[in-house]
């Protein structure tokens, strides 16, 4: 398995929360943030990366101060979160390299994007706990992933030669002219299978989509064995997610790493309406979150 070194470990634990499980608020979204911000295409296309960035510092402020990190973009977020003093002294950064949305190869299948000039000596310059790295992946179809495993493979190895802490994660998607309910079918087969193309090209830490199942879920926790893996969110609604943390913890991952299942109907460009939100909705989300991490931490500790 790979192993980290003491400095990626010393990263690993800092962007774990008291209980020592992951517990990182994702707000590196752009489009995806423009679009629960405003309605059309021409008001979103209005939002400016400022005042993107503004929205970030708030979901940080208000809702990642009580979390154990806090992963942004490189874009609108950082090194202001940093130079504005918004970032708790306690709070970790992770920093995202992937850019907003993918290419099309002449097949259909998705190319990842990074963001150009970020790589590990910048987010180390950013003054960020660590790097993390999405990519698509669709292990059934070996051609579709080429290009993304080779852009996983050289970050990785950036991260390496830097000696800083990198989270992996991937994504899967439906194929064009693949039936809907064929591919749902195959989920679970597919996350395991991306988990393993990840650890071959020497990930140390994945944050991947809830797997589907408890026996899912169990059997990527073999395929990891001491590496650690959190779930994602993916926007599910929150009674939704609770219940995918809980299978997961259950069956072996070591935390969390969600974003707009926390907070998406939470922020507006009214910032006012976005701290009220925030702590009296968003936080509240995060504690219960919190409960199932505790007890799951207890359950190992009394096992």
């Amino acid at each position: 398995m790979n192993k980290m070194t003491t400095a990626e470990r010393r990263g690993y634990q800092m962007i774990c929360d008291a209980t020592g499980s992951m517990m990182v608020i994702a707000c590196d979204q752009r489009g995806g943030m423009r679009t629960l911000l405003a309605a059309t295409p021409e008001e979103q296309a209005k939002i400016s990366n400022e005042t993107l960035g503004k929205t970030k510092y708030d979901i940080t402020r208000y809702l990642a101060a009580e979390a154990g990190c806090v992963l942004v973009d490189p874009i609108c977020a950082v090194p202001g979160i940093v130079d504005e003093n918004v970032v708790p002294r306690d709070t970790a950064l992770l920093v995202g390299l992937d850019a907003s949305g993918w290419d099309l190869s002449p097949q259909g299948y998705r190319i990842s994007r990074m963001v150009e000039g970020i790589n590990a000596r910048k987010v180390r310059e950013l003054g960020a706990t660590g790097g993390k790295i999405m990519i698509y992946l669709r292990t059934d179809t070996p051609e579709a992933n080429t290009d993304n495993l080779a852009t996983l493979r050289e970050v990785i190895a950036d991260f390496a030669r830097e000696d800083l802490l990198l989270v992996v994660e991937f994504l899967t998607y439906q194929l064009e002219n693949e039936n809907k309910e064929t591919y749902q079918n195959k989920i679970p087969q597919l996350i395991q299978d991306g988990c393993r193309a990840c650890i071959d090209c020497g990930a140390k830490v994945l944050k991947i989509p809830y797997p589907g199942t408890e026996a899912a879920c169990a059997s990527v926790t073999e395929i990891c064995g001491s590496i650690p893996w959190a779930v994602l969110s993916a926007g599910v609604d929150h009674q939704t997610f609770l219940r995918q943390v809980e299978i997961s913890l259950r069956n072996g991952a070591s935390g969390v790493i969600a974003g707009r299942s926390l907070w998406k109907d939470c922020i507006s460009l009214d910032r006012n309406v976005s701290r009220e939100k925030l702590t009296s909705v968003a936080v509240g989300r995060l504690h219960d979150i919190q409960q199932l991490l505790r007890k799951y931490k207890r359950a190992m500790a009394d096992a």
